[in-house]
């Protein structure tokens, strides 16, 4: 029997400023899971980007893109450009290893939170220098989380 091996691959999505844009890349990451046959990845990797997509939804006025690839044999990598580079709070360098939970009492802050608690591994790095924007990113694999 001979393995079969999935080449890498990547897909972007480009998003205008519309409320009904985060519905669209979750329903086509949804789509790419499946063609892929990483079902059992779609809670999880639905959930990361929804949360990333509505945090550049809310804190940008322009577009914004989805970026899925396979960041190993059986997990992937799910990002999200935005074209604000400012680094969100606790989701930069500063937050690694420090329990950055937002306060109880505190209206929003949760999303990213929730990204950094539900992805395997997870990051963030701007794209060049002024107005080239930021990319968030988190990766997801099979397994109990």
């Amino acid at each position: 029997m001979r393995a079969t091996v999935s080449p890498p691959w990547t897909y972007t999505l480009q998003l205008p400023h519309d409320p009904r844009a985060p519905g669209i890349a979750r329903a086509t990451l949804r789509a790419v899971l499946k063609t892929y046959g990483l079902g059992e990845l779609t809670p999880t990797a639905e959930l990361l980007a929804g949360e990333l997509l509505n945090n550049a939804h809310c804190h940008t006025d322009g577009p914004y893109a989805l970026r899925l690839r396979s960041s190993s044999p059986e997990g992937i990598r799910v990002a999200v450009w935005d074209s604000n580079p400012q680094i969100p709070p606790g989701f930069g360098e500063e937050a690694r290893g420090a329990d950055r939970r937002p306060p109880e009492t505190a209206e929003g802050g949760r999303g990213l939170h929730i990204v950094r608690e539900c992805a395997d591994r997870w990051g963030s790095y701007p794209m060049g220098k002024g107005d080239a924007g930021k990319l968030l990113w988190a990766e997801v694999t099979p397994g109990p989380r």
